[in-house]
């Protein structure tokens, strides 16, 4: 429910368009708050007040927060340039228009975040809120006690250190392959990869099993679930930072 604010976030927040949309349809003299003209983005929207644009009525969707099990083979945006299919289109029209809170490669499966809360989504993704991420990678050869030192102790990538806050090698080995498990609190691109690869690793599969206090659960390839509001709580409770902070 809209606990009130500026108007140009009540628009993007309703799914009229994007905050700078929004305020361009504001200052253009297309919207109305309670029967008058505002052409102020910033012009306090309440509860209980009617906003209209165009001359109908807008309201604020309710905010969901869904985690699906992306399949390798989708993408992670709302459309792609080379014809693959995105992982918008596993969403049910009905929950109206959802976003990824951030991304997984398309050659990379497991948990994905979709949602239309966008500080929910800024507090995840911001670096300073540090939430974890943890992934499970296929790797080859097995590593062996000395890469996992080097593993822990982190590789320099384009964006700086890239350093795991946990490694752990799981039990039992699958011939000359293993499973690591990484947790990462940043969630560069292909990172988990890209730290892999520093260390002679190829990886043949990878999954995203956590997102903060979020699992992938018993979620198989293109199932989703809606998460309760207690599970959204939670889910705040792993951003270190607020959104009030990060902004």
């Amino acid at each position: 429910m809209w606990g009130g604010g500026r108007l140009g976030k009540f628009l993007a927040h309703s799914g009229v368009a994007s905050r700078r949309a929004a305020e361009q349809l504001i200052v253009a003299g297309r919207v109305t708050i309670n029967g008058r003209l505002v052409t102020d983005p910033a012009h306090a929207v309440g509860r209980l007040d009617q906003v209209y644009v165009d001359g109908r009525r807008v309201q604020p969707e309710a905010r969901v927060v869904m985690a699906l099990y992306k399949p390798t083979g989708v993408v992670s945006t709302a459309q792609d340039d080379r014809g693959r299919p995105a992982v918008v289109e596993l969403v049910p029209p009905e929950l109206g228009r959802l976003y990824p809170i951030g991304r997984l490669d398309a050659d990379s499966e497991g948990l994905l975040l979709l949602s239309n809360d966008g500080p929910l989504t800024l507090a995840l993704l911001h670096p300073r809120g540090q939430v974890p991420r943890t992934y499970r990678l296929l790797v080859h050869p097995v590593p062996q006690a000395s890469t996992l030192i080097r593993l822990r102790a982190g590789v320099r990538i384009a964006g700086g250190l890239a350093r795991p806050s946990s490694v752990k090698l799981e039990q039992p080995l699958v011939g000359d392959r293993a499973w690591l498990r990484l947790v990462l609190h940043e969630g560069r691109h292909r990172e988990a990869r890209r730290i892999c690869a520093a260390n002679g690793l190829a990886v043949e599969r990878l999954i995203r099993v956590a997102f903060g206090s979020v699992g992938l659960g018993s979620l198989r390839p293109g199932e989703y679930r809606i998460l309760d509001v207690a599970e959204v709580r939670r889910l705040w409770g792993s951003v270190r930072h607020r959104v009030e902070d990060v902004q």
